[in-house]
């Protein structure tokens, strides 16, 4: 008798993921077979790790840092995240506040494990990070989905927040990314007060998902967290990580901001879970904190600097509507004209673009839908290419949108790409 695989649960049958990493491998694979990709579809710094960073990883290995340490994150780097947080944004944390975790994405399912229960409603606005909804769904909570608007910068809208709060009978948390993935919107410091002044006191719990902290390109260059405003860092998880501002994204390396007896549970989670995230990533965060801010605000100020050259040269494609993003390496153009005259949707679009346009040479971006219904019609772009490629990407875009025949074939091979 052969064995057969247990049946999955509907849960596990239906998951969704992260489009970027699954575009990443379609992207990997043209590239081994000698396709030149210029490859803007993830979210991933092109800069080394920052110095201080690695030599306290190199030291930390000699010193035989290398066993179990507490689930919490070891005491020292977590004072150091707390007199951080309180230096850079205000946020009035100590030690008991702080949970460490390999990067910013673990805490989404610890936040909807610790307070969501079947039936729950959640707000969140869309376009949103893809992750956001497994973890929802996974508690048997239900998304409520308010859309994030171009022509209101993609910043939250505060009357739907307060109609969600005052009319949701569920009612039980909010989602919140600020600099946004993928528009790159930035709530104002006034809109995270509005935000604060509706749901403080009530039983709502928000999770505020700040990984592009260090990337605020408006709003004076400060980044403003809603953790900050008065009892929000007990009604609020904030998330952040060192893949970005710091260049360790594959060091998995990132804290948590919550109330002491949330921080507490969450430990519990990791206990069960994860045991730690690895000491010789802890002390190498911790290092980047303390002496990297330099060198960090240099490759800041690089990134904007590729954000301003995309956005410049998408901005002579005809049909392309784009702003100046607030925030963030992303640039979001709508190219709903476009779509709608090849009759392709805007991630076939992008599709097309990688796989499609050209036979020797292909661009890797994805397609707005990929995150959420709200972001048809739009593309994202990250800058994690020299200047070269960027402007090369653009030129090529520019050009494989005139190749109607070449789309034409594309669909023919693909399908479920056409536009209704």
């Amino acid at each position: 008798m052969s064995a057969s695989v247990p049946a999955l649960s509907s849960f596990a049958s239906g998951l969704t993921t992260e489009t970027a990493f699954d575009v990443l491998a379609v992207a990997r694979k043209l590239q081994a077979g000698g396709k030149d990709v210029i490859a803007l579809q993830i979210g991933d710094s092109p800069f080394p790790t920052t110095a201080s960073a690695i030599k306290a990883a190199h030291a930390a290995i000699d010193a035989g840092l290398t066993r179990y340490c507490p689930s919490l994150g070891l005491p020292e780097f977590r004072e150091t995240i707390a007199r951080t947080v309180q230096k850079e944004f205000g946020i009035p944390a100590t030690a008991d506040n702080v949970v460490v975790g390999p990067g910013a994405k673990v805490f989404e399912t610890y936040f909807a494990e610790a307070f969501l229960e079947p039936g729950d409603a959640v707000l969140v606005f869309q376009p949103a990070f893809p992750t956001f909804e497994p973890n929802i769904l996974r508690r048997g909570a239900r998304p409520v989905y308010v859309p994030l608007k171009q022509e209101n910068q993609f910043r939250p809208d505060v009357a739907a927040i307060e109609k969600f709060v005052k009319t949701e009978p569920r009612a039980r948390a909010i989602f919140l990314n600020f600099p946004h993935n993928p528009t790159g919107g930035v709530a104002t410091r006034d809109d995270l007060k509005a935000i604060a002044n509706i749901v403080r006191g009530t039983n709502i719990a928000v999770f505020s998902d700040e990984p592009y902290c260090h990337m605020v390109w408006g709003e004076g260059g400060k980044h403003h967290s809603i953790l900050s405003e008065p009892g929000m860092l007990d009604q609020c998880v904030g998330a952040y990580t060192f893949s970005k501002s710091y260049s360790m994204s594959g060091w998995r390396c990132g804290y948590m901001l919550a109330a002491p007896s949330v921080a507490q549970i969450v430990g519990k989670m990791i206990n069960t879970s994860l045991s730690c995230v690895p000491p010789i990533v802890q002390m190498a965060g911790k290092a980047a904190l303390e002496h990297d801010a330099a060198e960090r605000d240099d490759v800041m100020a690089k990134f904007h600097k590729k954000v301003e050259l995309l956005v410049s040269e998408l901005r002579k494609v005809p049909d392309v509507t784009v702003l100046m993003p607030a925030g963030t390496f992303y640039v979001f153009p709508r190219v709903e004209p476009i779509c709608k005259r090849l009759g392709i949707t805007s991630h076939g679009l992008a599709m097309y673009l990688l796989e499609g346009a050209d036979d020797t040479r292909g661009v890797a971006c994805l397609g707005g839908e990929c995150f959420g219904a709200a972001g048809a019609g739009f593309l994202r772009f990250s800058c994690a290419e020299p200047d070269d490629r960027l402007v090369s990407a653009v030129a090529f875009f520019a050009e494989a949108i005139q190749k109607k025949d070449r789309v034409n074939k594309y669909l023919d091979g693909h399908p479920k790409y056409r536009l209704a």
